[in-house]
């Protein structure tokens, strides 16, 4: 019988604290997409969405999804399933649910994905990502520099500072240097924004990505494509994240503070 995720999953560390280097087990939330089918009467269950989640209340949260994506009045839900298609690997059971309608939903948006993967379990999904990865080098910054990255992020964050509001993502050089620092209330935007700058000024993608918060799947996503080596953030990664971090090779470093770093990815390639 196939095992439904948990909310969170074991992992193996570096902790730099101060002077020390600790290696220990820690716990990661949880990331795996959901796809959300829609069926009603007169037709086949059909993919309306996929949404990155952590796994737990996925039918409440199917519902919730379809009824303010305006898809389905919220008297027409009738049923919530799992999904047991025989073309479903087995891993994939429990990232597929099924919304039954009574009625034809108010609307059908083309079938999407969070991100430009096409399959719905996490390992096809880091399989696609893995494919298009720009072969990054990760570079060896000090450890001192690493720590002082988001303090250095926080210091071009004048939206921020006004409003309280505003993710940022800075793009850092082989030595540490800030090259573009953007703000948006999507931490996603912000992570396209710098990547965008470098595009349109014709200019190479700098190797280091500092964000303000946490690390999902779709920003490490972002790096790989981009051939960015580094993220270094404020918060944690996701399970889904440090997969992909680890399968197109670059390292991740969160919890970052001036004393204070936990590598989950790629710290042989840091010298840690």
């Amino acid at each position: 019988m196939t095992r439904r995720p948990g909310p969170t999953v074991r992992t193996r560390v570096v902790e730099l604290r101060g002077e020390e280097r600790l290696a220990h087990e820690d716990r990661l939330a949880t990331e795996e997409p959901l796809e959300i089918r829609l069926a009603w009467p007169g037709a086949p269950a059909r993919r309306i969405g996929v949404t990155m989640r952590t796994p737990g209340n996925d039918f409440e949260l199917a519902a919730g999804w379809l009824v303010h994506e305006q898809v389905v009045a919220p008297a027409h839900v009738t049923a919530v399933r799992y999904c047991t298609d025989v073309d479903l690997a087995p891993e994939e059971e429990f990232n597929v649910v099924t919304v039954e309608s009574s009625a034809a939903p108010l609307r059908l948006p083309e079938a999407r994905l969070v991100t430009a993967a096409c399959g719905v379990c996490g390992t096809t999904s880091i399989a696609d990502v893995a494919r298009l990865a720009a072969s990054p080098a990760v570079p060896a910054l000090p450890v001192e520099v690493i720590r002082s990255l988001p303090d250095r992020l926080r210091q071009a964050q004048p939206g921020f500072e006004r409003t309280g509001g505003l993710h940022a993502a800075g793009l850092f050089d082989a030595a540490g240097e800030p090259v573009v620092v953007r703000e948006d209330v999507g931490r996603h935007n912000a992570v396209d924004k710098v990547v965008g700058s470098r595009l349109l000024a014709g200019e190479p993608v700098p190797p280091v990505l500092v964000l303000s918060g946490r690390v999902g799947f779709e920003l490490v996503q972002k790096a790989a494509v981009s051939g960015i080596g580094l993220v270094v953030a404020v918060g944690a990664p996701s399970s889904l994240a440090v997969s992909l971090a680890e399968e197109t090779g670059i390292a991740v470093v969160g919890f970052t503070r001036p004393d204070r770093c936990v590598v989950y990815a790629g710290a042989d390639a840091l010298g840690v």
